[in-house]
């Protein structure tokens, strides 16, 4: 059966039968869409943008030696134009991959909130969503441009997340960096700014080992343990990765509804580890997908990331049924607009208009059963980017028979290229 979808403003109002929608909404512009289904747009909630222009540049090594021979090597030399050029490149690849949201966790303060201006222009110019989980960083051992006093990053975050509140395409969140990037005291600070600003607050936790060591020697207690004793374990707490917790600190996530960005692929690339999913879902959880940086990845597909977390779980755990097709698919949706408080993720009435077309002629979406039982199978575990003919972001096309409708493939590589010549003149 042929189903429409009507869009009114940037909002869902109707999701019926075709015939049953143009008899409804006659004076409605409408467009046909053949041999094509619609699905929600991907929800990606955590990316690095700039780390798009480092792909390549540090591969195969320890976690530690890929940090500093490419973020610490390079980031701090970004001029704002190389930030923007980065962020336009990553929004620009991730949404013709079908990604309608991202959550880009922003921490290169060269410029104070220029930097930041800089990313969220580049989302307005592409047509992207974004979350701008803005980076709360005071370790002295990383790199001067990326950090702040504690009230630099609350006010400079604060600031930016007032000026965007009456913006629906642009959001700030607090995002204190990590144990071992953010003083406990700069963890508090997010996690109040947070609850004073209605918002969730993002953090690292647990991706590697050496995180957990460092917390078990100082504090003789595990890395969720200690946030819990900081008192910012609740309902705000957005944890990216989680790969190195025990069942005592996923019971105490659980219990007080922190949430989980999985980044599976990252987690793969870097050799951190693996997550215990099926133990966070037992837990209620709430689960959403990152792509992470593309320098740490290094694909920036939400859809990926679906493959990625169902088959990665079945093969460590031995259990074909401990992520299903659905789980997945609802984890790299749905559960990436509640992750992010937006109101995307599904398409039904009073949702954002917030949209991917997929062609149902493309090889990787078959064969197709005449009931479409193989439809949703084929989206988690064989589709291809060149599938995604068309996508939809707040009521308007932003990808058109598989281009960029906003700004030009080649006016992308363009800035990428000249980004790049500048590198090389770093040593």
């Amino acid at each position: 059966m042929d189903y429409g979808i009507a869009i009114e403003g940037n909002r869902i109002v109707k999701v019926a039968p075709a015939n049953e929608v143009i008899s409804e909404f006659p004076d409605f512009i409408q467009k046909e869409y053949h041999d094509t289904v619609f699905v929600p747009g991907t929800v990606n909630t955590h990316n690095h943008s700039f780390q798009s222009l480092l792909r390549g540049i540090a591969i195969d090594q320890p976690f530690l030696k890929w940090r500093d021979n490419s973020l610490y090597k390079y980031s701090p030399e970004m001029r704002l134009e190389d930030i923007y050029n980065g962020a336009l490149f990553a929004y620009a690849e991730m949404m013709k991959c079908g990604v309608t949201s991202v959550c880009d966790f922003f921490y290169l303060h060269n410029y104070g909130t220029e930097s930041d201006e800089a990313v969220i222009q580049a989302a307005k110019d592409i047509g992207i969503r974004l979350v701008l989980a803005r980076t709360m960083y005071d370790w002295d051992g990383a790199p001067a441009g990326y950090l702040e006093t504690i009230d630099e990053a609350v006010n400079n975050t604060r600031q930016l997340a007032l000026k965007y509140e009456n913006d629906s395409m642009v959001t700030v969140i607090p995002a204190p960096h990590s144990l071992h990037g953010a003083s406990p005291k700069m963890i508090q600070a997010g996690h109040k700014l947070a609850l004073e600003m209605g918002t969730k607050f993002h953090m690292h936790v647990a991706e590697e080992t050496f995180e957990v060591d460092a917390m078990l020697k100082e504090h003789n207690k595990r890395t969720v343990e200690y946030l819990d004793e900081l008192g910012v374990v609740d309902s705000s707490l957005v944890i990216t990765h989680g790969v190195w917790l025990e069942e005592n600190e996923v019971k105490l996530l659980g219990d007080n509804h922190a949430a989980l960005n999985y980044c599976p692929s990252s987690n793969m690339f870097l050799a951190d580890g693996i997550t215990n999913i099926p133990r966070m879902v037992n837990n209620n959880i709430n689960i959403s997908l990152g792509s992470d940086g593309a320098c740490g990845n290094n694909r920036i597909s939400v859809f990926e990331e679906m493959r990625m977390t169902a088959l990665l779980q079945k093969a460590v755990t031995r259990d074909a049924l401990c992520v299903k097709c659905k789980q997945a698919f609802d984890m790299g949706t749905k559960n990436g607009g509640k992750q992010l408080d937006l109101n995307v993720g599904e398409i039904r009435a009073g949702q954002l208009a917030d949209l991917v077309g997929i062609d149902l002629n493309n090889f990787s979406m078959n064969p197709l059963s005449t009931n479409l039982e193989q439809m949703l199978p084929n989206i988690v575990y064989s589709l291809q980017p060149d599938a995604i003919s068309t996508v939809i972001i707040d009521g308007e096309a932003t990808v058109e028979d598989g281009e960029l409708v906003k700004v030009s493939e080649a006016a992308v590589l363009s800035k990428v290229n000249d980004t790049m010549k500048y590198f090389e003149t770093i040593n």
